[in-house]
């Protein structure tokens, strides 16, 4: 997987997704990987703000995963027109 950046709670739950299914697994053997209830990883593919952060800490765990901060990028006008 190659890295990728979340700025949002729906994006970082895209990224777990993604993760998830390149791991060829479903939401239920990731939940009895890290004895959490199916429900509770949909919430967080969801991007659900009100989910744990050991929740989070959990399933990045178990896909192999890990967090990283770093000072945000800031993208210049000239960048957002290179887009269009």
């Amino acid at each position: 997987m190659t890295d990728s950046i979340a700025r949002t709670e729906k994006q970082l739950g895209a990224i777990i997704r993604r993760a998830r299914k390149q791991s060829a697994l479903t939401q239920g053997a990731l939940s009895d990987l890290i004895h959490l209830r199916q429900g509770t990883i949909s919430r967080l593919e969801a991007g659900e703000p009100a989910v744990q952060l050991r929740t989070l800490m959990e399933a990045l765990s178990a896909l192999k995963l890990e967090l990283v901060i770093r000072p945000r990028t800031q993208a210049s006008a000239a960048d957002i027109e290179d887009i269009f």
